[in-house]
């Protein structure tokens, strides 16, 4: 067990978040400050990590990386960063940072030689450089992207140089910030070899240090194992989620989450804890993506009973919008102070309970019951047992409990409760049970 298996994750985008201009003017100023501003908001919340996406020196989003080393002048300075990462240390709050190692931006200082230089660069062999043809950018030689984005200029991260840098970079910023983990930025397109590498030497700083990769499909045991990245996204639950509730399916998220982490089906991540949300800085928030609103309880109780760690996107713990057609910008918004609604006191309240129940934190994943509109499952751990029912119709419904019975805790309300073979759900419910004396026939 790690302190990561038992953490609710809070992610921010802070140039976003802290109104930075979109284009990096030189002009240094100490925006990233305000996020000291919000701590008693995360901690009332119940926040135990904030994932940081890029803080680094760009030109425009942060994944253009010029420069390793050095707080983006938008945000501020090292020394800013470093009063923000104490200010939450301080109040029990561990720090997680984008590492981007993938790709650098163009004015990255090695690829500016390159520039100048071409093939007499001492830094050509930093990237995969095509001198025999031409960039989009008309540069009198050709080079890799990624995933065809010229913006973004591929690192060779078989080159010595290269990760002796970066892994420089990574020790200054544990020695200078203290940070507890890393978030690897398209950790599908990294070399294993250099993951191997990333994780021996990271273990060498810290010994708990946690590296959660950026995954989107296939197999994520290739990626999360003893050797490599400890977790990483999990994309198909993501899609399943929102996808279950605007279909009126829940047999498709039902079938992913047997597939991941039922023992009774041989789950291929029964022994992975892989990071869970309902929406981030790429894609459509929750609010915006689902079809009717009514159902943002169901995707929130999901995020925070299925197995996994819970990370929520800024701001979305109230609802608030962004949709991915109207561009990045729209998805990573400036926000002048946290909205305590209605949204917000439900995810307050499955965050406590996430975190005072073990059976969420380790448990297994069996279905109870299920049709289109109704999901009953249950999470064990030891001696633990919690149900969680979701009613995604928009009428009362009664619920089957299979061959649960007997003496229970609504853990929503507090108060105790009786479980027999039915139970009456309202439109649109979720209810979360603690079994006391239950007897299964």
């Amino acid at each position: 067990m790690s302190w990561y298996e038992e953490s609710v994750i809070y992610q921010i985008y802070p140039l976003g978040f802290c109104g930075a201009p979109k284009k990096n003017n030189g002009k240094l100023v100490s925006r990233i400050r305000k996020v000291v501003d919000w701590i008693p908001y995360y901690k009332e919340l119940g926040i135990d990590v904030i994932l940081f996406n890029p803080i680094f020196e760009s030109e425009l989003h942060g994944y253009d990386t010029m420069e390793y080393k050095k707080v983006d002048v938008r945000l501020g300075s090292n020394k800013d960063f470093q009063y923000v990462s104490e200010e939450l240390h301080n109040n029990g709050i561990r720090v997680m940072i984008d590492g981007v190692f993938n790709h650098v931006g163009r004015g990255f200082f090695a690829f500016q030689d390159v520039l100048k230089n071409r093939e007499n660069s001492r830094y050509k062999d930093w990237f995969y450089m095509k001198f025999e043809e031409d960039s989009p950018y008309k540069d009198g030689f050709g080079y890799v992207g990624w995933e065809g984005h010229y913006d973004l200029v591929k690192l060779n991260l078989e080159n010595e140089e290269v990760v002796e840098y970066l892994f420089s970079a990574i020790r200054q910023w544990v020695e200078e910030f203290d940070i507890d983990g890393l978030r690897i930025d398209v950790a599908y397109c990294i070399s294993k070899s250099f993951l191997r590498r990333l994780r021996a030497f990271t273990t060498s700083l810290k010994q708990d240090f946690i590296l959660t990769g950026e995954v989107l499909f296939g197999d994520y045991n290739i990626f999360v194992n003893d050797q490599m990245l400890q977790s990483c996204t999990n994309y198909e639950c993501y899609k399943g989620i929102h996808s279950s509730l605007n279909d009126l399916n829940l047999f498709e998220i039902n079938y992913s989450l047997n597939r991941q982490f039922s023992k009774r089906q041989n789950g291929i991540y029964q022994s992975l804890s892989l990071l869970n949300f309902v929406d981030n800085h790429d894609v459509s928030r929750i609010a915006s993506i689902l079809n009717d609103k009514e159902e943002l309880p169901l995707a929130y109780t999901l995020l925070f009973t299925m197995p996994g760690v819970p990370c929520i996107y800024y701001g979305s713990e109230w609802a608030e919008k962004g949709d991915k057609k109207d561009g990045d910008y729209k998805l990573r918004p400036k926000l002048k102070a946290p909205v305590k609604n209605e949204h917000f006191l439900l995810n307050k309240l499955l965050i406590s309970i996430y975190k005072q129940e073990k059976a969420l934190q380790y448990g297994g994943y069996e279905t109870v019951s299920i049709t289109n509109k109704q999901l009953v499952f249950k999470r064990e751990y030891k001696k633990e047992t919690v149900i969680v029912l979701l009613n995604a119709e928009n009428k009362r419904k009664s619920v089957s409990l299979g061959e649960i019975k007997g003496q229970a805790t609504n853990l929503l309300t507090k108060q105790p409760a009786v479980l027999e073979s039915e139970i009456v759900m309202e439109p649109y419910d979720v209810m979360l049970f603690k079994l006391s004396a239950c007897k299964m026939k």
